[in-house]
């Protein structure tokens, strides 16, 4: 028996192959998903030998149905629910916000409190930040004016340049008695062991997010934690496309401009944030923390032209898409314009659908994307899509000065959305991901000035010039847009 595998080894294991795919074929087919991604899955199992086993054991697996971790102490703290129910609005108070901002937009706040429990603050102070240079500066004045405690959460932490300033500085604080608590994604990060002693030198709570063996190989084959969130003292936080890495700072001799936006928040969306963060720290700590009026402090910003936010955090531990939704129900509810970014645009049927049939219907739709992407497979991936939205009236630009990374999109004058989704089918349902909605007209036509401002380092993508691209670019879109639930 042993002479006959040693000679047939090959054999066996092809055998052993397309037993495994089978049984997880009939799987796939039995769990009812999105006919896109089940098609994809088969794909993959059916033409890419043992290869597509492991695409299957990274991506396969359906973890909203199959919790990575319980929502349980956390959630539970009555510290929590007392924070929470604060926020209610009252029956005088929903009718004005649904008369300020439209029967559209309030089912989309009624539909993440119902998703998520995500309250709406009012009382907030909001500053735009765009790229590196603007939120490490502010970032750094925060982090120095700390007193009780710093909460970290992000995809990538390298301790180059600008990340071993910043955690010099998270050290020092530490020293002065701040609780310093960092969550970092150990595929997305590079920390090395000198930088790790340190912050358990200077007694800095420091996790990685689902640690893997290799995190050099394992790119993306991961359910990951693709937030970027600060929170510092329970009253101001920060939440956006900027990871702690010196690319995302043009102040730095970078090898390529890189464009990207941010949001400080001060006031009670701080708490929302903070909830998010708790959440994640009890599951990679495995430990719960007290939760006491430290973390959830009063916060008030006693000026007229305080801002609504709601808070959207979505990824295999919640129920519902949650920031998908949100983002399709906004897009349903535009009467003008929406105008989007985003360096990644790999959108599900869902968004599709909106998107083109809000176009169609006369709304002003332009979105920007990057020129040149900083991955090929998503850049043709992306690229695929293009045709189809151009024939549907939605303008496209692609951002010439560098790399857009950043997460945005603006609608009607009245809402915007800032954070960490891209409009993939990543964001959308395999990382975790968190956004913050602004339901104000002042951060609206911020924001709408700035997308304005980015056109003028766009070209414009037209329908004749696109559709004269070669024979050869048309097939290599077509290949990455079957793998665009994957990538």
């Amino acid at each position: 028996m042993l002479s006959f595998l040693k000679g047939h080894i090959w054999q066996v294991l092809i055998v052993l192959n397309y037993a495994l795919v089978i049984v997880f074929s009939i799987l796939i087919v039995l769990k009812n998903r999105n006919p896109v991604k089940t098609l994809t899955y088969l794909f993959a199992l059916a033409t890419l030998p043992f290869l597509g086993l492991l695409v299957y054991y990274f991506f396969g697996r359906d973890y909203r149905k199959n919790k990575i971790f319980e929502k349980k102490y956390f959630l539970d703290s009555s510290r929590l629910k007392e924070w929470r129910e604060k926020f209610g609005l009252h029956p005088g108070e929903r009718e004005e916000f649904e008369e300020t901002f439209g029967e559209s937009l309030f089912k989309m706040y009624n539909l993440l409190r119902n998703n998520e429990k995500a309250v709406l603050t009012y009382n907030n102070d909001v500053r735009i930040l765009i790229n590196g240079e603007q939120k490490f500066a502010q970032l750094r004045e925060d982090l120095k004016s700390a007193r009780n405690h710093i909460h970290l959460e992000y995809f990538v932490v390298v301790d180059d340049q600008l990340g071993a300033e910043i955690i010099d500085l998270l050290c020092q604080k530490a020293k002065e008695g701040v609780n310093v608590r960092l969550i970092y994604d150990d595929v997305g990060s590079t920390i090395s062991r000198e930088t790790k002693a340190k912050l358990k030198q200077s007694e800095i709570e420091y996790f990685a997010f689902m640690p893997v063996m290799f995190s050099n190989s394992t790119s993306k084959f991961n359910y990951r934690d693709h937030r970027k969130i600060v929170i510092i003292d329970g009253k101001i936080g920060y939440v956006g496309g900027i990871n702690l890495e010196k690319k995302y700072d043009n102040t730095y001799d970078n090898e390529r401009y890189w464009r990207d936006t941010h949001v400080r928040l001060e006031g009670s969306a701080a708490g929302a944030l903070q909830s998010s963060f708790l959440l994640s720290w009890e599951f990679v700590s495995e430990a719960t923390l007290i939760i006491d009026h430290s973390l959830f402090p009063d916060c008030t910003w006693e000026t007229g032209d305080a801002v609504a936010v709601q808070i959207a955090a979505s990824g295999p531990d919640t129920d519902w898409a949650n920031i998908m939704e949100a983002l399709f129900a906004a897009i349903n509810g535009a009467r003008e314009y929406v105008y989007i970014t985003s360096p990644y645009l790999v959108p599900n049927d869902q968004i599709i659908t909106a998107l083109t049939t809000a176009a169609r219907s006369g709304i002003d739709v332009r979105i920007i994307i990057p020129y040149r992407s900083d991955s090929l497979g998503a850049q043709y991936a992306s690229d695929s899509y293009i045709e189809q939205l151009l024939k549907s009236n939605i303008r496209m630009f692609r951002y010439t000065k560098g790399f857009v990374h950043a997460k945005t999109m603006v609608i009607d004058d009245l809402f915007t959305t800032i954070g960490t989704a891209n409009l993939d089918y990543r964001s959308f349902s395999i990382n975790f991901e968190i956004n913050a909605l602004f339901y104000a007209k002042s951060t609206a036509l911020e924001l709408k000035q700035v997308f304005l401002e980015d056109l003028k380092d766009c070209e414009e993508v037209t329908l004749a010039r696109w559709q004269d691209r070669s024979t050869g670019r048309r097939l290599k879109e077509s290949f990455a847009r079957l793998w665009g639930p994957l990538l």
